[in-house]
């Protein structure tokens, strides 16, 4: 990490078929080796998927997906004389809605449905309902932030 100044942003162009930046952003985190038509398709997929079985526009779906998912406070570690605290920290919103977007490809990959298309329509369907994997990871991750405020005086 430089000490001179921190990193540029990278803008990131939206995707061609809804015109989203986080849909595109999806695309790329669910992309593997560089296929990006292999993410694309099962990203529409599971849109098309989703849009069809629930009868709603598949990309305002995705984002209250992903508000479901999105954590709002993380552990970090932190070694204060020689003991290390798991430290209770706020998640800046796009550091959430990234975790939200790996923890939805990592869990949906999990799933044992046969194509990624419907893996990743259930998935969000699921954490929709509040009770995929993904949403679980959430609860987890507050729950230990919970449990650990004790620490919170630990951060800076």
């Amino acid at each position: 990490m430089s000490r001179r100044h921190a990193a540029q942003k990278r803008e990131i162009l939206p995707d061609p078929k809804f015109k989203d930046v986080d849909v595109a952003k999806f695309v790329n985190i669910v992309m593997k080796d560089g296929k990006r038509y292999a993410a694309e398709r099962a990203v529409y997929g599971a849109l098309d998927i989703v849009a069809q079985k629930m009868k709603v526009d598949a990309v305002e779906f995705f984002h209250e997906v992903l508000t479901k998912i999105m954590p709002s406070v993380e552990v970090k570690s932190r070694r204060v004389g020689g003991a290390t605290y798991q430290v209770p920290v706020e998640v800046r919103p796009a550091r959430g809605k990234a975790l939200a977007m790996r923890w939805l490809k990592t869990y949906s990959g999990a799933r044992s449905e046969k194509t990624m298309s419907e893996r990743l329509a259930n998935e969000m369907m699921d954490a929709y309902q509040e009770r995929g994997a993904s949403v679980k990871k959430r609860e987890d991750m507050h729950k230990m932030a919970e449990a650990n405020k004790a620490f919170a005086h630990f951060r800076w």
